[in-house]
């Protein structure tokens, strides 16, 4: 395992996090941990070197912190960093703060949290929990033990990424999304730059888009056969991010053993200023390639659901993006009845925006959904 300075604290972080958003299920429930597995994955990079393990309140309909507290037993705690986030979106005064950290606390079974994030901040979150004393309150959980460090994870545009950032002095860290197709989205390399120079560590989420990368189509795989080095395109996409002195961490939300094992080998691979200029231009191409295809930037993440209407929307976009990028329309269209139970298909979208105001990606999806549907039922008879 290769380890990277953590922004100007005196900790070396391996150069792959855990990420325990999108660990293994059982029957397709997402609050359905598939708890035996995903404790051998989470162990297994631990004992490969891996000492960053990163949750939020949220995940895995709030039972991803809960799950943690059991795998990170027999010892396992002790050898890890342990990241988790405050949900903005169930604070409604001052209290709720200490609340929500204590209920987080026995979720996970220990007595204080390494790294604390105010959780996926946009321009509104961050007034509302500054107005509350955000800040003010972490500064005490610091002070009493229960938190060690405060930073914040982030969604929105770059000025937004910059206000925060200068909005208080505490911060020890952020978590951006961002990889190769990412440059100029959210808080992107401007963003990643901004933060390293004023010392904060910087920790990338979505380094492979939800995965959507990791399986390209067969004109980009072309592409990425032209390079002279071999790597799955997974592979490029996490080393392109290492490539960069300024990325503390890349976290990998891993939902099998085989993806913990490679995103292991590639993070044992990993450096600073060792992709090539030949490679940086082969990634180029591919990114340009990429952008021709006209796809919904759904990473899969899950904040939009539960529907209050039932509709499945990662399923619905995955459905569609893959029909896009492999050009197999007739096919999604097979599989649109099939995989999608009918009252969690497109069409029993209402057009309630809920979902909207809590996508990272600033996706219409009242507006996608109807689209969706009507592409992949096909054509009337």
């Amino acid at each position: 395992m290769q380890y990277r300075k953590f922004g100007k604290l005196d900790f070396e972080a391996s150069a792959l996090g855990f990420g325990c958003m999108r660990l293994p299920t059982k029957g397709g429930d997402r609050s359905n941990i598939d708890e035996p597995e995903a404790t051998k994955m989470l162990r297994y990079a631990v004992d490969q070197g891996v000492n960053y393990v990163d949750t939020a309140y949220g995940y895995h309909d709030e039972n991803s912190e809960r799950f943690l507290g059991k795998a990170l037993k027999d010892g396992y705690r002790q050898k890890v960093k342990l990241a988790t986030k405050l949900p903005p979106g169930k604070v409604k005064a001052l209290e709720d703060f200490d609340r929500l950290l204590n209920e987080q606390l026995e979720k996970l079974q220990t007595d204080h949290i390494d790294f604390y994030l105010f959780h996926g901040l946009k321009r509104d979150r961050w007034h509302k929990l500054s107005d509350l004393g955000a800040t003010k309150w972490a500064e005490g959980a610091i002070a009493d033990g229960r938190i060690g460090h405060i930073g914040f994870s982030f969604h929105d545009k770059y000025e937004v990424f910059k206000e925060i950032v200068d909005g208080y002095n505490g911060w020890d860290f952020c978590q951006i999304q961002y990889n190769y197709m990412n440059e100029d989205v959210q808080a992107g390399t401007k963003g990643l730059k901004y933060a390293a120079e004023r010392g904060l560590a910087v920790v990338v989420m979505e380094p492979i888009l939800g995965g959507g990368l990791a399986t390209p189509p067969q004109a980009i795989q072309e592409l990425w056969d032209t390079a002279a080095k071999r790597r799955t395109p997974a592979d490029w996409a996490l080393q392109w991010l290492w490539n960069k002195s300024e990325v503390s961490i890349v976290l990998s939300g891993m939902s099998t053993m085989e993806h913990v094992r490679q995103n292991v080998e590639s993070a044992s691979n990993s450096g600073m200023d060792i992709v090539t200029e030949d490679e940086l231009a082969v990634i180029g191409k591919v990114r340009e390639a990429y952008e021709g295809l006209k796809r919904i930037s759904c990473t899969k993440c899950g904040y939009c659901m539960p529907c209050p209407n039932g509709v499945d929307i990662p399923l619905n976009f995955e459905i569609y993006n893959d029909a896009v990028r492999f050009d197999q329309m007739d096919r999604a269209r097979k599989r649109y009845p099939n995989r999608v139970p009918e009252g969690a298909r497109a069409d029993a979208c209402v057009q309630c925006r809920e979902c909207e105001e809590e996508c990272p990606q600033e996706i219409k999806i009242s507006e996608w959904m109807p689209r969706v549907h009507e592409e992949l039922l096909g054509p009337k008879a």
